[in-house]
């Protein structure tokens, strides 16, 4: 008899590894997941929404429990460089405590307010996020002290007060998130985290960098195509 949840999780799935590793760990808690990706213009959109699928079909979530939910007004607001095209993805700089241009302004709150109106919809309780706090890049809205403002507005602003967002990796270094999938079975191949471009990951951009770093201090090889592959130890 199966010790998992009969509640269903509700997934927030961008196509990277985290919230691959993130899809795992619900994986091994709920019996039904439903997945929701975000498209918002991103320059990486077309890859992102593969490894969706991708995923999705690994874990089986039926057709109806996927939604793709279109939130391009991002890239009329612009101001990073993950959608605005006159801003350039940067090159790795190393260890910063300042917030990058990659930041997309108060992307997290949009993509988490969708799947909460979703989950009143569909009776998800739980929403799980990927978010990662030490390895975010100075990202405010993956800081812990968000989710929890977050949580409370949610308990206050829905019907039941009972749907709540859940961080599983957010205290994880990326070479654990990488360990964690190997454990888990997750298949990396299918997941991207590339910012600059779709074709093949670039390999020096701040996301590349942080997996490819995280990789290397688990001693693994990383399943994707890059164009180059610096070492960050």
């Amino acid at each position: 008899m199966s010790d998992k949840s009969k509640e269903l999780a509700v997934v927030l799935v961008s196509g990277g590894m985290d919230s691959l590793v993130t899809a795992a760990i619900a994986n091994e808690a709920h019996e039904k997941m439903a997945f929701l990706h975000l498209n918002y213009g991103q320059k990486t959109q077309e890859r992102e929404l593969e490894c969706f699928n991708a995923i999705a079909d690994f874990y089986n979530v039926p057709k109806k429990l996927r939604k793709i939910i279109d939130i391009s007004f991002l890239t009329q607001i612009g101001g990073s460089s993950l959608t605005d095209d006159s801003i350039n993805v940067k090159d790795y700089q190393g260890e910063s405590e300042e917030i990058p241009d990659s930041y997309v302004p108060f992307r997290n709150t949009h993509i988490v307010a969708m799947a909460v109106s979703w989950s009143e919809v569909v009776g998800g309780k739980k929403i799980y996020i990927g978010a990662v706090y030490e390895d975010s890049s100075g990202y405010p809205d993956c800081r812990p002290s968000y989710y929890q403002a977050l949580n409370n507005l949610i308990k206050e602003g829905t019907k039941d007060g009972d749907i709540e967002v859940v961080t599983p990796v957010i205290y994880l270094k990326k070479e654990e998130i990488v360990k964690k999938a190997i454990s888990l079975n997750a298949p990396l191949s299918s997941s991207y985290s590339c910012y600059a471009r779709g074709d093949k990951a670039c390999g020096i951009c701040d996301s590349c960098a942080l997996r490819l770093r995280g990789f290397q201090l688990a001693g693994l090889e990383d399943p994707i195509e890059y164009d180059q592959r610096p070492n960050y130890l």
